[in-house]
């Protein structure tokens, strides 16, 4: 079973105009809580953003590579404290690949949106420009964002013969 939803997952950027059921949502909080972390810090924290408004203005976070969570009726906005481990970032990764799988198996599509270490504007980066409207804590880094809801778009899985098997070995690099 988590083969083939691992086969199914892939990157919605089209979604239907339908509010996610809080029961769902309530799954999704629950995915998100729930991964491993180095060391157990649980470094990470999440905001789960519904308000239209503020979900359009997440959108313009980035030129480009976000503007189409402005069609998603959900957006989580995953943070991470870096005071708590020097693996912040994998931890908010790992944190982010949950929600992603989480949405799948619920019948959701989503799209993971890079944050950190991208450009909201030529003085302001997509961090800082997210900070400040979503009035968070200096302490605090933001990874990622995910834009879910009902896919408005179908995607077939990758096919296995697309898999680059090339990039594995055993035992040593050659």
């Amino acid at each position: 079973m988590f083969f083939s939803l691992i086969e199914k997952r892939r990157s919605i950027r089209k979604f239907k105009q339908i509010p996610v059921e809080g029961e769902k949502v309530n799954k999704l909080i629950e995915a998100a809580l729930r991964p491993m972390s180095g060391r157990s810090r649980n470094p990470w924290r999440f905001i789960v953003v519904n308000q239209p408004d503020l979900i359009e203005k997440l959108a313009s976070a980035r030129p480009s590579g976000s503007t189409f969570l402005k069609n998603a009726p959900l957006a989580i906005v995953i943070l991470a404290d870096p005071e708590k481990t020097d693996v912040w970032v994998e931890d908010a990764a790992i944190a982010t690949t949950f929600l992603h799988l989480a949405a799948t198996d619920l019948g959701l599509g989503s799209c993971w949106i890079q944050v950190r270490r991208r450009d909201h504007d030529e003085t302001t980066t997509a961090e800082e420009y997210i900070r400040s409207l979503l009035n968070i804590p200096a302490n605090f880094k933001v990874e990622s964002m995910l834009a879910v809801g009902y896919a408005d778009e179908e995607k077939a899985p990758h096919p296995r013969e697309s898999l680059q098997l090339e990039k594995i070995t055993f035992n040593t690099f050659s």
